[in-house]
């Protein structure tokens, strides 16, 4: 990555803290920072990745992190059944294919499916979430 595209990222995670009111500190740049590479990322993950950039940084502080994230819309969970939580910026809606046997979580295109009708006639629902589960390729190679 060229230095003007790190000092572009760089800038682009400062205003998006901004953006929610948070205040900029090298902590939470670099953690919005590994995130924005992409993937889902648990805790432990993010806060070896983090630390490799600022040196010291502690799970308890990433973890604060992202609840300051979750509540301002930064970042969202997904909770895999057996596995630890994973963290993924905000973005465009999207489902979620879960491996069985590892863990691993990819992002689905796919549109969540109408509201059924019967017995929910009385319901608002907003949202729903469709999650794919089987085996990823590298768990069928096995």
């Amino acid at each position: 990555m060229t230095r003007e595209a790190v000092a572009n990222e760089r800038e682009a995670a400062i205003q998006q803290l901004r953006d929610v009111g948070l205040r900029v500190t090298s902590p939470r740049l670099e953690v919005l920072q590994v995130l924005t590479a992409g993937g889902h990322l648990d805790v432990e993950e993010l806060t070896a990745a983090a630390r490799e950039r600022l040196g010291t940084l502690t799970s308890q502080a990433v973890y604060e992190m992202l609840r300051h994230f979750l509540d301002t819309g930064l970042v969202t969970k997904f909770e895999r059944p057996g596995w630890p939580a994973v963290f993924e910026l905000s973005g465009p809606p999207h489902q979620h294919a879960l491996c069985v046997k590892c863990g691993r979580v990819e992002n689905v295109v796919h549109e969540a499916p109408p509201p059924p009708g019967n017995g929910l006639e009385d319901w608002q629902l907003n949202d729903a979430d469709v999650v794919f589960k089987g085996l990823c390729p590298d768990c069928r190679a096995i």
